[in-house]
């Protein structure tokens, strides 16, 4: 399913255009593009022409929802007594001395391939102020949702091609406080949700895949029925104007569904079935298998969500049958990247809510802990190999190379070419500044 945010438009006439469509113009398409479209035009004119230049690096983003315990992953305390330490014993990685937690051997392995901040403090231990705080680089303000990254992305950028600039996968972002969303800048520039398990088989995306039964000619034939019946309604309108904005809607909504990038980027099934099984035959690997394909088609921002992180209890079977997906797919996703060309153009970063608690609670589990948490990225030339950052000896604080969730948004905009004093303005005119941070300059 691909989830819309976004109102429904009337003609001048009263008639929802949309209510013509429901009656047999598209409605087999389950087509509700268009009244997205019509918002964006309604609020900020049409959007960036297919094409238009840009500069600066597209992006893959992982998020995963709850809070990834950075202790029992990529900052191991094995010297620590057992209540810090856990149950996990740890193994080497490329680097002399630095080690990861024996449940990621694959990301330890090709730990060449990323760099780590191990020094991260997030200065948040809510769920929903995170997803907003982490996903914009803005604290959190209960009067204020700040645009996400992909957003700003999609304001200032706007289309490549046919396919939207910003894409979700899945909906594991917490939307209490905007999270993950255009915020501000309203609803033309929100992410297209796809909810489809790319993992399905066969996997249909609605609203882009033509049901079965449909095929091309008969979106074609649609097209056409659509034009003539709209020309006539046009000879006896009084504001043909008004129909021919919203024409322009349905039209760009038709080119995106028959677009060749749009078939390409979710023709999973065409991709070699080895490349598949190394991605992982999970929800999670071919969603980092699919995310690869949008940005080859065109989208610039790919978020990647994964839910259930929040291990407040049973901490330590809760993360031995979650980490699996993420350990194979993530480094296969930065080799495929970088084997097509397409590592150095496009940043890949990991980031979830916050840490977890040093000290294991009474249900064997970690709570949100809000000084401590780790960052990864590659691509886009970030150092690989590189591990940054210390905590201390019970990774409770950062104790050397200490950066912000608004350092991790800096860098991050830099790399995707987005300078740090734009301005935006909120729809009471009230600018602000993008971001207030710093780079983090062993990344750049």
């Amino acid at each position: 399913m691909l989830r819309l945010y976004s109102a429904p438009t009337r003609g001048c006439d009263g008639l929802r255009r949309r209510d013509f469509l429901q009656l047999g113009g598209l409605a087999g398409l389950g087509l509700a593009l268009p009244t997205l479209l019509a918002s964006r035009a309604k609020v900020f004119g049409n959007p960036t022409p297919a094409g238009s230049a840009a500069k600066g690096a597209d992006c893959i983003l992982i998020w995963t929802r709850g809070g990834t315990s950075h202790h029992d992953t990529f900052d191991p305390k094995p010297e620590a007594p057992a209540s810090v330490r856990g149950e996990y014993g740890v193994v080497d990685t490329g680097l002399p001395g630095v080690k990861f937690a024996e449940v990621i051997p694959r990301l330890a392995k090709e730990q060449g391939r990323f760099a780590l901040l191990r020094s991260l403090n997030p200065q948040n231990g809510s769920h929903g102020v995170a997803d907003q705080w982490m996903m914009s680089g803005h604290a959190h303000n209960p009067s204020v949702h700040y645009p996400c990254y992909g957003s700003i992305v999609s304001h200032e950028k706007g289309f490549l091609t046919k396919m939207p600039p910003f894409v979700q996968l899945g909906e594991q972002v917490d939307r209490t406080f905007g999270g993950g969303t255009a915020g501000y800048l309203s609803a033309e520039h929100n992410p297209f949700e796809l909810l489809a398990d790319p993992n399905g088989s066969p996997f249909n995306v609605r609203d882009i895949t033509p049901p079965q039964g449909v095929d091309m000619g008969r979106v074609g034939r649609r097209r056409g029925m659509l034009a003539a019946i709209e020309a006539l309604q046009k000879k006896a309108d009084a504001q043909p104007s008004a129909f021919d904005a919203q024409d322009e809607h349905y039209k760009t909504a038709l080119d995106m569904i028959t677009a060749p990038e749009t078939k390409r980027a979710f023709e999973l099934d065409s991709e070699d079935p080895r490349l598949r099984e190394r991605y992982g035959r999970t929800t999670f690997g071919q969603s980092c298998l699919l995310a690869r394909r949008l940005i080859e088609s065109g989208v610039r921002f790919v978020t990647v969500s994964d839910g259930g992180w929040d291990h407040h209890t049973n901490l330590f079977p809760g993360i031995k049958s979650k980490i699996p997906p993420l350990d194979q797919a993530i480094p296969e996703l930065l080799i495929d990247l970088e084997q097509r060309g397409l590592l150095q153009t496009t940043l890949v970063v990991w980031l979830t809510d916050f840490g977890r608690t040093p000290k294991i609670n009474s249900a064997s589990g970690r709570d949100h802990w809000a000084s401590a948490g780790f960052a990864l990225a590659a691509g886009a030339g970030v150092p690989a190999g590189h591990v940054l950052g210390k905590t201390d000896d019970e990774g409770g604080r950062p104790t050397r190379d200490e950066y912000y969730t608004q350092d991790v948004a800096a860098t991050i905009y830099t790399k995707l070419g987005i300078p740090l004093d734009l301005i935006t303005s909120t729809p009471d005119g009230r600018p602000i500044k993008l971001n207030e941070g710093r780079t983090i300059k062993e990344w750049m």
